[in-house]
């Protein structure tokens, strides 16, 4: 999609006013309760019933863990889900139903948290994740994945992180760390200019973004650190600024963006759901790019 929110400047509504309109996915999704809901449930079911290794630390902060669960066979891909809410709710538990279909179709799958805003800062957000991507790298033996075959994933905020770790210079972050460490990346209905945030209260007034922060922290005003293929998606039911967030990242990103992934029908969190399913075109991309790389 490419298309093109209309001008703030040249409406009635103030900043504050199209942006928290614009940005506040739950105020237009009324069902929002029960999805979460439903997510909690179905993960609760996943970890019940299949095998991995829960909150391995990856760093001295009591949220700086991640879940891990092993593909069927040794040396196979992995594939990081980092999840969303605006980096200052939710949590990796309520996203483990995604895990039995990726680990069906042959693949590792690591669920990494953060501590959550106002705690920290989207920074310091960013550098746990490369922390557990550092963590994960260093473990592929131990965790009997392919390490050179590293593919990130995230959604709405985590879109953002995951999209930072294609940005990551991770040769200058540890000599041990291949430039290319994540081989590719799948960027579901991000955020990659963050000044528009800035303007948005009901979610700033935690993170605390002015323009010069916003702007350290959009991978769209920051080159990819390689070329890695990434695929985006973001639901046709979703705002124009994310529809515009979504188009920014492949056009300044050029090299690297494979395709964009139509949402008929979806939302900002029924696009986890279609993630989830292997039924669904977008599940069978993501698979498509991690098994190519």
């Amino acid at each position: 999609m490419r298309n093109s929110n209309k001008n703030p400047a040249n409406s009635r509504q103030s900043l504050t006013d199209f942006y928290t309109e614009q940005y506040n996915a739950r105020a237009g999704i009324p069902d929002h309760p029960q999805i979460f809901t439903r997510w909690q449930k179905d993960s609760a079911l996943v970890r019940r019933t299949h095998a991995g290794l829960l909150d391995l630390p990856f760093g001295s902060a009591a949220k700086e863990r991640l879940d891990f669960y092993p593909a069927h066979r040794a040396g196979a891909p992995l594939l990081i889900f980092i999840h969303g809410g605006w980096w200052r709710s939710l949590d990796k538990s309520d996203f483990t139903f995604i895990v039995p279909s990726y680990r069906q179709a042959g693949f590792n799958v690591a669920l990494t948290n953060y501590t959550l805003a106002p705690e920290a800062s989207i920074e310091e957000i960013t550098l746990q994740q490369v922390r557990a991507l550092t963590w994960l790298y260093r473990n592929a033996e131990r965790l009997e994945f392919d390490r050179n075959r590293i593919v990130i994933a995230g959604h709405s905020a985590g879109a953002h992180l995951a999209a930072m770790m294609l940005a990551t210079l991770w040769s200058a972050h540890a000599s041990d760390l291949p430039r290319d460490l994540v081989k590719g990346g799948v960027l579901m209905s991000g955020l990659y200019d963050l000044d528009p945030v800035c303007h948005a209260d009901f979610v700033n007034v935690d993170l605390k973004l002015d323009a010069d922060s916003a702007l350290k922290l959009s991978p769209a005003r920051m080159p990819q650190s390689h070329p890695a293929p990434f695929i985006t998606s973001v639901g046709d039911l979703e705002s124009d600024e994310f529809k515009r967030q979504t188009a920014l990242i492949a056009s300044e990103w050029t090299t690297g963006f494979r395709d964009e992934i139509l949402l008929q029908g979806m939302n900002h969190l029924t696009i986890c759901d279609a993630f989830g399913n292997p039924e669904h075109p977008l599940f069978k991309a993501s698979c498509d790019l991690v098994a190519s790389v």
